[in-house]
């Protein structure tokens, strides 16, 4: 019994009237409850920032559909059809083709090149220079 005389000491110490082992108590079930409410304000503030992004998602995905239908309508091939016509372009006939004789016409003519002789620059005697 005089092992437990120790412990039974600590838990008989009283500060004006109250055991110090459950002011302790006291001290740590309230650190408790404040860091479960600053745990809760965190997943609050994340749940928030979790949901601003799916918004920022669905706000992206229907500007790629409206982007996709968009590009759909404009390379509709009656659409290019018309307008290549109200520019002057018609369509190419299928049976078209160029014979071998007709392949010279068709390349287009190779930009002449001359080469210039590079300038030779001579320089002026500078005063007070001997010539030799």
């Amino acid at each position: 019994m005089n092992a437990l005389a120790p412990v039974r000491r600590l838990f008989d110490w009283k500060i004006r009237g109250v055991r110090w082992i459950e002011i302790i108590g006291v001290a740590c079930v309230g650190l408790m409850i404040l860091f479960v409410y600053v745990a809760k304000a965190g997943a609050a503030r994340e749940s928030a920032r979790i949901g601003e992004l799916e918004r920022e998602i669905d706000q992206n995905r229907q500007r790629v559909r409206l982007l996709r239908a968009e590009a759909a309508r404009l390379e509709q091939p009656g659409r290019l059809e018309a307008l290549s016509r109200g520019i002057g372009l018609e369509p190419l006939d299928s049976q078209r083709q160029a014979g071998e004789t007709a392949l010279t016409e068709l390349a287009p003519d190779a930009p002449a090149t001359t080469v210039e002789a590079p300038v030779q620059a001579t320089a002026a005697p500078v005063e007070g220079e001997a010539s030799q």
